[in-house]
């Protein structure tokens, strides 16, 4: 396979090089005060991009009851939370290293998860910093895999890799069949997997999310009674600042070699919980994504909405 042409791997250095300068004011950058600025930036920035109008039309699939300005308010205030999570990514180690940052609800039943001696499959959606949620495990010990969505910019990517190393998450698997492979052997070792299945993806099965299908990844369902994992969803909230609460919700109960009926209701469960996390603190939420099929969105795009 070749390599990528002169101009685009100058391109991706020039680019990781912007990173780099990114890192290091972030590395001397008193942290609240960093994901407060990130806050404001994109608070005053992102509703002149064209992702904005994605954010309107999200929250009008989502909230049909609120009026104009309830939405315009809500995008605006969406756009500090983005804002502050792209900025405390680059604080993620030293915002682990202070136990008065991340609380804990529920560490009872990550200890039991540990150990019952079987993995777990853990699910979650983009709830304020969601990087927060996929460090948090290493506080109970649990071995995991996050599978993730790889940044194309490859010297960008093998950055993110080394940061997310230095706050206790060390084994990656990128999203799709090889991904997928890769977490299959994980999970027969008896590793955990971290999934965020509240992205659109193409081939899987609709599933209610806000009264509307939506594709949604089986893998997380399948995957949990494959091998008999337990299914975990969890979630975390922006307490004040750059601290956060994380809880260990209830488990998703599912029946193992279950039938492709049983992977619909286990996908409905899981879209039911991240819609009610997301319907009690929309502002923390992740509104960026064209979640719903694209037929939804031509149609407000004719409707000009």
């Amino acid at each position: 396979m070749a390599g990528p042409s002169r101009s685009k791997d100058l391109r991706w250095r020039l680019e990781a090089a912007g990173y780099d300068l990114i890192a290091a004011i972030m590395h001397v950058a008193p942290i609240d005060a960093a994901s407060g600025f990130g806050g404001w930036l994109f608070r005053t920035l992102g509703p002149l991009t064209g992702t904005h109008r994605t954010v309107l039309r999200n929250l009008r699939l989502a909230f049909p009851e609120w009026d104009e300005t309830a939405r315009q308010a809500m995008a605006r205030r969406q756009w500090e939370s983005v804002g502050r999570v792209l900025f405390e990514f680059f604080l993620m180690d030293r915002i682990m290293a202070d136990p008065s940052r991340v609380e804990l609800v529920g560490l009872e039943r990550l200890e039991a998860i540990k150990a019952s001696g079987r993995p777990a499959v853990f699910v979650s959606g983009h709830f304020a910093n969601f990087e927060v949620m996929a460090a948090a495990k290493t506080i109970a010990g649990i071995e995991g895999v996050l599978m993730y969505r790889g940044v194309d910019n490859p010297y960008i990517d093998a950055r993110v890799r080394a940061v997310r190393r230095r706050y206790g998450v060390n084994l990656f698997a990128a999203k799709g069949v090889e991904g997928g492979r890769a977490v299959m052997a994980q999970l027969k070792a008896g590793v955990s997997v971290g999934i965020l299945n509240d992205q659109k993806y193409g081939e899987g099965p609709l599933a209610p999310f806000f009264g509307h299908g939506a594709r949604t990844q089986p893998a997380p369902v399948r995957f949990a009674m494959r091998f008999g994992a337990h299914l975990q969803p969890g979630w975390v909230e922006r307490t004040r600042g750059a601290r956060f609460r994380v809880f260990v919700a209830e488990p998703i109960l599912l029946p193992e070699n279950g039938t492709a009926e049983d992977v619909e209701r286990g996908l409905a469960e899981v879209n039911a919980f991240i819609e009610s996390r997301a319907r009690a603190r929309p502002w923390e939420y992740w509104w960026v994504h064209r979640r719903w099929p694209d037929k939804l969105y031509a149609e407000m795009e004719k409707a000009g909405l």
